[in-house]
């Protein structure tokens, strides 16, 4: 009988939930007196429904995103952000579709990662390629990668992610090594994938991070141009636990984070270039 084959035909064809429901459902439709077309069309849209779990669960698992961090479970009620502006951004993945970028800024403490990683699984649900990673830690993938003389070919495969979220961006050690591969990894994304950071230092101070002022002015350029700027304002949750079990509070934050003299303006390139300008007056001085 041609039944008989059936199931090493349909694991042939890689049909694993066909071939998992094909009698259930052939019993069902013998006796509701299903057309033929209806039987086939439900097994279809089986198949479909669980090709879709499968690769949202495999794209879950290859974004590495902190588990349990999630929109409901953000507290918007200190933070200076608009809960309904989030849940809005995190929902709608046409920012992520045309290459923009989203940067998060704030003290320690304060829930930037946690906002990041929340915005994050929300865009792999509705089947955006999404990667979370310290940044130190692709960095020095990065570099050993030109070690190697493969960089080319990591950025290459990089490339695959619609959304890179970078936490922990300040921590780059400030070093030609580092801040060279980070800054290809900028300009390769620009304009083409988005990038997701979470920094607790503004753009005045990334001379910090990168080693040469020109590159710093370049790598705030490319990332500020079609991106949305969010600050997250508030006490340290971690220095808040740390009040509440009597031990010793962390230092809160410097701020503000995004630069002012305009109310609600975001930093843009030249407030860094004003104050890489400033300091060296005052070095003169």
């Amino acid at each position: 009988m041609k039944e008989a084959i059936l199931p090493l035909l349909l694991k042939e064809l890689r049909l694993p939930s066909i071939g998992q429901f094909w009698e259930s459902f052939q019993r069902q439709a013998t006796s509701e007196n299903w057309t033929y077309g209806r039987y086939l069309a439900h097994l279809c849209e089986q198949e479909l429904s669980e090709r879709h779990t499968r690769r949202l669960s495999r794209h879950m698992n290859q974004s590495r995103l902190p588990r349990g961090k999630s929109l409901e479970s953000f507290n918007f009620s200190s933070c200076g952000l608009n809960r309904a502006e989030v849940i809005a951004l995190a929902s709608e993945d046409s920012w992520v579709r045309s290459g923009k970028n989203v940067l998060i800024f704030g003290p320690s403490g304060v829930g930037k990662t946690h906002l990041a990683a929340a915005i994050g699984e929300q865009l792999v649900q509705q089947g955006v390629r999404v990667l979370f990673t310290r940044t130190t830690e692709l960095v020095q993938g990065l570099q050993q990668a030109k070690r190697e003389l493969t960089l080319s070919a990591t950025l290459d495969k990089l490339d695959k992610y619609d959304c890179i979220i970078l936490d922990d961006f300040g921590y780059v050690k400030k070093s030609e090594q580092e801040t060279t591969v980070l800054f290809e990894l900028i300009c390769e994304r620009y304009e083409r994938r988005s990038l997701m950071l979470t920094c607790n230092q503004s753009f005045k101070d990334w001379d910090s991070i990168f080693s040469d002022k020109m590159m710093a002015v370049a790598a705030v350029d490319r990332l500020v141009h079609h991106a949305l700027i969010l600050e997250v304002r508030g006490e340290s949750y971690r220095r808040k636990a740390a009040l509440e079990r009597g031990g010793e509070p962390s230092a809160p934050g410097a701020g503000p984070y995004v630069a002012s003299g305009e109310s609600g303006r975001a930093a843009r390139p030249s407030d860094f270039e004003k104050s890489s300008n400033s300091k060296k007056e005052e070095q003169v001085e």
